[in-house]
């Protein structure tokens, strides 16, 4: 979990204080649509159904919920050139495929010219079929600028629209909280959204393509073919259209073998792309826990883990193999029996001179072009299988988010608010309970009123929901009940036990969450001497792996260093000492007294030694039906008296020690 700094003025009911980390995001169409558009409708299975038929429902409810967003981008929400686009990638494929039958055309006409031994048309021939080509291949560069054109852009305005969703209030710490098919969403966003924005539009263009391709040709077959008379016996059988018949039957077993023995390739390219994104997150795991395992010298077992991880890659792929050799085996029969057919179907017409060779040699271009038309899908099915899992897998995160969406519109589910509060206070929370996404307690009804200035010491038993607590006043939590008030106009400033520690500079991670440039160098390395960072202030501007290069002490000298630099109304500190001794320990608190001795500090730690630190300790104690607050304690002697707290806690029969 990264630093949090915001404002708390922003923190209406129905605002997030995480609204303002997307704002990048939202500076054209592809960021909004989005949000603006309406939540598809929950996808609830019937119980009525067998476990396979609702696996089967479930995959045509993705299929239909990636369009839902997907579809966004031709509308008026959309991206303002997918229409000009689209409809010019479209027209070029209809002018393409009339410069394909004008070479058809002169495939026939040149030899015809041949078999006449013209040379004259020969040669005019031929000086034509250089511009007719350049023009074509003007025509094809042109539609692949076009189409990989709309698959950026499209890619582009759905990763960006997807991605506002995940980081919006908070979503991409919350899926980590809740159940669903939601797992690796790094991947979903990259390589899964990559492939199911650019295939569908190779599809379309393929589709038309084929579909206008073989119209065109079928009529080219049945105009040079003609009729074809077979005797049998001691009649004759008359075949109109012979070349159409025999080249819809010809297509008509080739995509029926392709049917037959690729009928498991979605469900084995689903399985190989999840067994991919695993073996990605185990290694980046190991990646993000470098030091852990080396001082633990675990690589034996992290190798294991991998290995065990990786085997799993490889079985995928196996049996993925094992398909595209059986689908390889009927593509690549086919591509070689379709130029030799039509021409064994010709040679008699050809030999009793009712067909000329020029006739000939067109029926056989056409007729290769007619089944490269129907044998589009057979070419294609390997790409359609490895789409369709990979749009069910982005429709899965996609459902994930909708229905933490619907949980925030919900008036049914318990939902914690965030307002503000009344007069000095600084925070109140006021009847707040803190419970699970299935509505399961971590803490019960929390009333705790903190005014300007004061250092409250949150403490209990490993458990007990401090964390669950803290993250719930950061706005990190939102199932639950009652309300998180701040003073108006004030700043928040979060300090986990893990601070986040940003790639590029180091003068980028001090200056976090702000820009490296809104503090001059100077200032930033007197923030580095006071936490006892010295020694790194000459290496502002180097770029490095600090995340691997920072010892964990080190991390959160850090981010006390942003502390002071930020300079907040409110921090609230979750661990945010863990990992130093003592008497750094003892050094950080005392600085960030003398450097903002006006902050309200709220403190997750388990140390008995930083109450010292603080004027007040508030105590969780772990029961039945969730965590209470069990006593609110002055570590420093104060006149003023907290009749809110007094109340709650007395008149619910708690004991408060003094």
């Amino acid at each position: 979990m990264k630093s949090r700094q915001k404002d708390v003025k922003d923190k209406a009911p129905d605002a997030h204080p995480d609204a303002k980390n997307t704002e990048h995001l939202g500076t054209g169409p592809e960021a909004v649509g989005e949000d603006v558009a309406p939540l598809p409708e929950e996808h609830e299975p019937d119980p009525e159904l067998t476990p396979e038929e609702a696996e089967q429902t479930r995959k045509k409810y993705l299929f239909r919920r990636f369009w839902i967003s997907a579809r966004g981008y031709w509308s008026l929400r959309g991206d303002r050139l997918a229409w000009p686009l689209t409809i010019g990638l479209l027209a070029l494929i209809c002018i393409n495929v009339g410069f394909q039958y004008g070479i058809n055309v002169w495939n026939r006409w040149i030899f015809d010219a041949i078999e006449q031994r013209n040379a004259r048309t020969v040669y005019l021939l031929s000086a034509a079929f250089v511009p007719l080509v350049v023009a074509s291949g003007s025509l094809v560069v042109t539609q692949v600028y076009l189409r990989m054109t709309i698959q950026r852009r499209w890619r582009s305005w759905l990763t960006t629209a997807t991605i506002a969703r995940w980081l919006s209030n908070g979503r991409y710490y919350q899926l980590n909280l809740i159940g669903g098919d939601h797992q690796n969403p790094e991947a979903r966003l990259t390589e899964d959204l990559r492939i199911a924005t650019e295939a569908p539009v190779d599809f379309l263009s393929g589709v038309l393509n084929a579909f206008l391709s073989a119209s065109t040709f079928i009529v080219v077959l049945w105009t040079i073919g003609g009729a074809l008379t077979l005797p049998v016996g001691g009649s004759t059988i008359t075949i109109p259209g012979f070349l159409v018949v025999t080249a819809m039957i010809y297509a008509a077993i080739t995509s029926t073998s392709m049917f037959v023995i690729g009928r498991n390739f979605v469900q084995l390219s689903e399985k190989k792309n999840q067994a991919e994104a695993e073996f990605r997150y185990v290694l980046t795991r190991v990646r993000e826990n470098g030091e852990s395992i080396a001082l633990l010298g675990g690589e034996e077992e992290e190798r294991s883990g991998i290995d065990r991880t990786f085997s799993g890659v490889l079985a995928q792929w196996a049996r993925l193999t094992g398909q595209h050799m059986r689908t390889t085996l009927v593509s690549q029969g086919s591509s070689l029996f379709a130029p030799v057919v039509p021409i064994l179907l010709c040679a008699p017409k050809f030999l009793d001179g009712s067909m000329t060779l020029g006739q000939v040699m067109q029926a056989a271009s056409a007729f290769a072009i007619v089944q490269g038309a129907f044998g589009w899908l057979v070419d294609n099915y390997p790409r359609l299988a490895d789409w369709n899992a990979s749009a069910h897998r982005v429709a899965s995160l996609m459902m994930s988010l909708d229905g933490l969406e619907r949980a925030e519109q919900s008036e049914t589910q318990g939902r914690i608010e965030h307002g503000e509060t009344r007069g000095e206070l600084m925070l109140s929370l006021n009847e707040l309970s803190v419970s699970l996404d299935d509505g399961t307690a971590v803490v019960k009804e929390t009333e705790v009123a903190i005014e300007p200035g004061e250092r409250v010491l949150v403490s209990g038993d490993s458990g007990s929901g401090k964390s669950t607590l803290v993250r719930a006043i950061a706005g990190l939590w939102p199932w639950g009940s009652g309300s998180v008030n701040f003073h108006p106009g004030k700043r928040l400033f979060m300090l986990p036990q893990r601070p986040y520690i940003p790639t590029g500079t180091l003068r980028r991670a001090v200056a976090y969450p702000g820009a490296a440039d809104d503090w001059p160098p100077k200032e930033i390395r007197a923030v580095l001497d006071k936490v006892g960072l010295g020694h790194l202030k000459n290496r502002l501007e180097e770029e490095a792996p600090w995340d691997q290069t920072l010892s964990g002490g080190e991390r959160q000298r850090l981010a006390f260093a942003r502390l002071f630099l930020h300079r907040p109304d409110i921090v609230v500190l979750d661990e945010a000492t863990a990992a130093l001794d003592e008497k750094s320990q003892n050094r950080m608190m005392e600085t960030l007294i003398g450097e903002l001795p006006k902050v309200t500090v709220i403190s997750v730690a388990h140390r008995a030694e930083l109450e010292a630190y603080h004027t007040r300790k508030i105590t969780l104690e772990r029961r039945k039906g969730g965590a209470r607050l069990v006593s609110d304690v002055d570590l420093i002697p104060r006149k003023r008296k907290r009749n809110l707290i007094q109340r709650a806690l007395w008149g619910s029969g708690t004991r408060v020690r003094r």
